[in-house]
């Protein structure tokens, strides 16, 4: 069993700003993450509110940060964690290939896309239904596409989507979007873009591929059909926050309860970026989050040792 002073689980940026943090205390620190470094922001065309860079991509941004960590000393690799549990002083994480062990963790899981849990979404994921604009945007090139959602990451995606559609339509629940408003006036400005308000999802229709969506106006209960080639779903995440054996406690909405030093109800493990519960989810949070949780654990490693 290999072992490390810290073990962060995610690789997005508050997990690498984690990482980077404890390599840069000098202390054994390992990064897992199941994919790529960077996390949901690696999926991200353009970042423009994090501090510094008026504009920057996603991949970019998660590439330095990744950089940054390693450049510390802090070890990345790509493995799927299945379990965390403890066994006295030590935190257990167990992998597909291998376990570790550390007397800290860090839980930097995010989440994972919230479904629409429709009649036909499950059938055509990955042929028309994706919740990724910047993996499967241009499979979609002069076709009609919807976008589900009316947060950031929704109106956010169906500006990138207007790249490749002839039309991109929003369908909202409500007939106000929640998105920041620079984000909004940039779609509403938009030619290419229209509102469909007041309105849910029923079923993704199609035979070989999404050909159309049943959509419900929640306000008469009229249905419609609203021909498309694909739907790109932006309704939210469903956090990652079942891996520890001993159980977490949990807000109703099953993200990680912690205090302001991101601390859980277990000693030694900690939760930073999306998975954690909180008023915001941006890059900026998470970093935060990450920085808090380094220092925090550095100073619980101390107290270990004395």
């Amino acid at each position: 069993m290999k072992e490390y002073d810290i073990i962060i689980v995610g690789g997005g940026p508050g997990g690498l700003t984690a990482g980077m943090y404890g390599a840069r205390s000098a202390l054994k620190t390992l990064i897992i993450e199941r994919y790529l470094p960077g996390g949901q922001v690696a999926n991200t065309e353009l970042i423009e509110d994090y501090p510094g860079f008026e504009s920057i991509s996603g991949a970019e941004l998660a590439t330095r940060m990744s950089e940054h960590a390693k450049k510390f000393g802090a070890e990345i690799i790509s493995e799927d964690v299945s379990e965390v549990y403890c066994e006295k002083n030590d935190r257990i994480v167990v992998t597909d290939e291998e376990k570790y062990k550390a007397p800290v963790v860090i839980i930097a899981t995010g989440g994972q896309p919230r479904k629409l849990g429709v009649p036909g979404e499950e059938e055509f994921a990955g042929r028309g239904v994706s919740y990724c604009a910047i993996c499967d945007g241009a499979f979609f090139k002069d076709q009609k596409i919807a976008v589900v959602g009316g947060g950031d990451a929704a109106v956010e995606e169906a500006n990138f989507l207007t790249k490749y559609g002839s039309k991109v339509y929003i369908i909202h629940r409500r007939d106000e979007l929640r998105a920041q408003k620079i984000i909004q006036e940039r779609a509403f400005k938009n030619e290419k873009i229209e509102f469909v308000w007041d309105s849910v999802v029923e079923k993704v229709n199609g035979k070989q591929k999404v050909e159309s969506l049943t959509l419900k106006n929640k306000k008469t209960a009229e249905a419609n059909q609203l021909q498309v080639g694909a739907v790109f779903v932006f309704i939210g995440f469903v956090p990652n926050s079942k891996l520890v054996r001993e159980g977490l406690n949990l807000d109703p909405n099953g993200y990680i309860l912690t205090n302001d030093r991101m601390e859980t109800n277990i000693p030694g493990i900690y939760a930073v970026g999306d998975v954690r519960a909180q008023l915001c989810r941006q890059v900026t949070n998470a970093v935060g989050d990450g920085t808090t949780a380094a220092v925090a654990a550095d100073k619980y490693i101390e107290s270990l040792r004395e």
